[in-house]
């Protein structure tokens, strides 16, 4: 269960970066029924070259949009863990192995960020909270209800993990009798109720949308997978896997936005 009171390692924001930003704003407001409020850009722009801003659930803020600028990068959400200190974390990045993207940096007075890759080049992100701790709004339908790691290598996955952020690791049987374990995440020091994401190893062949690296994603709660997986689709959206039921977690689809950015849409067990 992902909460907003953002304990050490918990995750506290995401954002997208997409090659057209009015295209990515459009689709995630009729999947997810976002609003987007623009940052606005430099004077004269059209709203499809806009730098960014934010996706807002019943006027709460959910997630960040941004324009994507980095030379060969594919577009993706990329997911922020909180940290007390992110210049110490950057310091255990590098001991276990991982690789510094973003150094620390201080974004005015909201707080002071980083990015990283782990050992494999899955990309990651923290957020050092200052008046700003994170979104506002998650584990309610149109917002963040879980993150997952697609993985090579799942040990390596969680002795990295671990020595980063502390987090505690436990295993089930992946659901409905397939094949394999999923390891479950939860922070550091918490009860096992307070879970907020998994990791799951992979071939590298199924890595292809990252090029066999791994890649995290998140989970959006919705009220209606199907409903949300037609939406997806009449907006230039596919689906990777799906909509399926999970015993126990409910009703579920892998999909991909117009841009190949993966998320998922969970319409959870009590309601699915």
């Amino acid at each position: 269960m992902i909460t907003t009171d953002f304990v050490p390692g918990s995750p506290c924001w995401l954002d997208l970066g997409a090659p057209d930003v009015g295209a990515a704003a459009a689709f995630y407001g009729a999947v997810l029924g976002w609003d987007y409020e623009s940052m606005g850009g430099a004077e004269g722009q059209g709203e499809e070259e806009m730098e960014g801003g934010m996706f807002r659930k019943d006027g709460k803020i959910v997630a960040g949009l941004g324009k994507l600028t980095e030379e060969g990068a594919r577009s993706a959400w990329m997911i922020y863990f909180s940290v007390a200190d992110a210049d110490a974390t950057t310091a255990a990045v590098e001991r276990a192995g991982g690789t510094v993207r973003v150094p620390p940096r201080d974004l005015d007075e909201w707080g002071r960020m980083a990015q990283y890759s782990d050992p494999l080049g899955g990309q990651f992100a923290v957020w050092q909270p200052g008046e700003n701790t994170g979104v506002e709004l998650v584990d309610k339908a149109g917002s963040l209800n879980w993150t997952e790691l697609y993985t090579s290598d799942a040990a390596g996955a969680r002795d990295f993990y671990g020595s980063v952020f502390g987090w505690q690791f436990s295993d089930m049987p992946m659901p409905g009798g397939t094949p394999g374990t999923y390891t479950l995440i939860t922070p550091a020091g918490l009860p096992e109720e307070r879970m907020q994401g998994g990791l799951m190893q992979l071939s590298k062949d199924d890595l292809a949308l990252a090029g066999g690296r791994p890649y995290w994603h998140p989970v959006f709660a919705v009220e209606d997978c199907d409903a949300a997986v037609a939406a997806a689709t009449a907006n230039g959206g596919t689906v990777q896997m799906g909509p399926e039921n999970a015993e126990g977690v409910g009703r579920l689809a892998v999909c991909l936005d117009r841009a190949n950015a993966d998320f998922v849409v969970l319409a959870p067990a009590e309601q699915a």
